[in-house]
């Protein structure tokens, strides 16, 4: 380094730590001001200690109002997560459910096979009750109830084959299932059309 730049390069800090004195002189000035201003105001403009104590106290019960909002909320949502936690499993297991209402449907035609049947309506209606006590149940579709889009998923419109029909659910294809109030598989439906 040479020696002009050491100067140049001192310059600069000695600009620098001159320019944060005149600030902090600056704002010392500002503030010796503000308390004369104080100082100069009567007693009666000045919040009394009573006044000050009560603006207080109304923070204090805000800030512990809003935490206690804060705790319940925190816990609700807790609790909703705990109640859809299995969502994922349930919603992999839902096609096995399928898979054994048609597996008991092509063997009730097949009346050779009685203890075939017995035994898997047994593990079907054990896989089902486990499930159910698990928060999962079936959402009941019937013929001639009225489609509705957010619980109902509609596959395809067919003519209705009556008046009364029209714009309503004609056949479910596929069962819809809930997960405590969430729908987790909507019903595959056919609507008649209108």
């Amino acid at each position: 380094m040479s020696k002009d730049q050491y100067t140049k390069e001192d310059e600069f800090n000695d600009a620098m730590k001159e320019a944060e004195m005149n600030s902090v002189e600056g704002q010392l000035d500002e503030n010796e001001l503000e308390n004369k201003e104080e100082d100069n105001k009567s007693e009666d403009e000045k919040p009394s200690s009573e006044a000050l104590l009560q603006a207080e106290k109304d923070k204090y019960l805000r800030l512990f109002a809003e935490f206690e909002n804060y705790k319940r909320r925190t816990s609700k949502e807790r609790i909703e997560l705990f109640k859809t936690a299995n969502q994922e499993l349930m919603t992999v297991l839902l096609p096995i459910l399928d898979d054994f209402e048609r597996a008991l449907t092509h063997i009730e035609d097949d009346k050779e096979a009685e203890e075939l049947r017995k035994g898997v309506l047994l593990i079907y209606q054990k896989l089902l009750k486990t499930l159910e006590q698990k928060g999962l149940s079936a959402i009941e579709v019937n013929q001639g109830d009225v489609f509705d889009a957010d619980t109902h998923d509609a596959i395809t419109q067919i003519p209705a084959p009556s008046d009364d029909l029209k714009g309503k659910i004609i056949d479910c294809v596929e069962k819809g299932y809930k997960l405590g109030d969430k729908i987790i598989r909507h019903p595959k439906v056919v609507v008649g059309q209108a």
